[in-house]
């Protein structure tokens, strides 16, 4: 078999790399270039090539960079600062999956070969003769969130050979094999960033825009800030009034105004309820086509979730509307959640991550 691995520099992907050696397979390497070098954001490539390098001495393996950094760039940049643009909170590494690991590379490269493996931390199973997209044994570190706008087809052609080991597993099999990896820190953030902060890279874009910070509670302005898109619900640092602690509590997009309140309780930005838009079912629509995987008998399904920021899966219920949004009701309050962002929906069991839709409002 044919094997296209996706190498980035990291442990995960260097054990996935060993893991199909050790099997017998001889995969041909791939480091995948996004940054931006003459702008100055980029990620700390030379390091990560150098690991690559490595790698692919070892085990006797071809290797090569794909340059997808225009890719990267019209797509998952231009979503990004699209959605900031217009208020919402939005995941850049969810459509960098999607659009870019299992989207352009496959168009260039992937396509050649029968699987494409990476070091996620996700599982495919085959069951009722299509391809799902399984969670792992690790709910902290399981990825599946990340991997939730992949299609049925590119879950189908993909490899996940830590999938189901948790982390510590796959830092001790590094650390044996002596890994050039093996003691690297896992990365942190956006990657296309590198170095540079993030408020930095969004005021490049977006520029700033005085506006008035307000007391909620009465209306009074104690200052002003550069624009509504530097801030988030929930905020504490970064707003430099005195007399706080201080906290965003709204935002009102139109007239550029930020609301704060002193006496912020999280329980108070806790939700119960959402909707979702966009709607991306990766396998199937399991309304539509009836499935065993995840049977929909009423208008109320049982399932569980998951928003970013939020480590466990939740229970809720999830209803089909008419105009083909989902409204979820969830079983308990919680945090975290921003229009823009994603809810990632799951079989009641957690077995199987069935897709992910846009939050519209909450």
């Amino acid at each position: 078999m044919k094997i296209a691995a996706l190498l980035s520099g990291g442990v995960d992907s260097s054990v996935a790399v060993h893991l199909l050696c050790e099997q017998g397979y001889r995969p041909d390497l791939f480091y995948i270039k996004i940054g931006m070098d003459d702008d100055g954001y980029s990620c700390p490539q030379e390091e990560d090539l150098e690991i690559v390098q490595a790698m692919a001495r070892r085990y006797g393996l071809t290797y090569d960079v794909v340059d997808l950094q225009k890719d990267y760039w019209d797509n998952v940049v231009a979503y990004t600062i699209d959605k900031v643009r217009r208020g919402f909170t939005p995941n850049p590494d969810v459509m960098c999956n999607r659009l870019i690991k299992f989207g352009a590379f496959d168009q260039k490269v992937g396509h050649l070969y029968d699987k494409t493996a990476t070091g996620h931390y996700a599982t495919v199973i085959e069951e009722d003769g299509r391809s799902w997209l399984g969670t792992t044994p690790d709910p902290v570190k399981d990825q599946t969130d990340f991997l939730a706008q992949l299609t049925g087809l590119q879950v189908a052609h993909s490899m996940f050979p830590i999938g189901k080991m948790a982390k510590g597993e796959v830092r001790r099999i590094a650390e044996e094999a002596k890994l050039p990896s093996a003691h690297r820190k896992d990365s942190q953030g956006i990657c296309f960033l590198g170095k540079i902060n993030y408020n930095q890279f969004i005021e490049r874009f977006l520029g700033t825009k005085e506006g008035p910070i307000v007391e909620i509670e009465t209306g009074k302005v104690l200052g002003h800030h550069q624009g509504f898109w530097f801030h988030t619900i929930g905020q504490r640092k970064g707003l430099y009034l005195s007399g706080g602690p201080w906290f965003v509590v709204k935002k009102d997009i139109d007239e550029n105004i930020i609301y704060v309140s002193k006496g912020y309780q999280p329980e108070a930005q806790m939700k119960d309820e959402l909707l979702m838009r966009d709607m991306h079912w990766i396998t199937l629509n399991p309304y539509e086509t009836p499935t065993t995987v995840f049977p929909v008998t009423d208008e109320e399904v049982p399932v569980l979730f998951k928003i970013r920021h939020v480590a466990e899966l939740r229970s809720g219920r999830l209803n089909r509307r008419a105009d083909d949004s989902y409204f979820l009701k969830m079983d308990q309050k919680t945090n975290g959640v921003a229009p823009g962002q994603f809810c990632v929906i799951y079989t009641p069991d957690g077995r199987i991550c069935l897709g992910s839709g846009e939050i519209a409002y909450y």
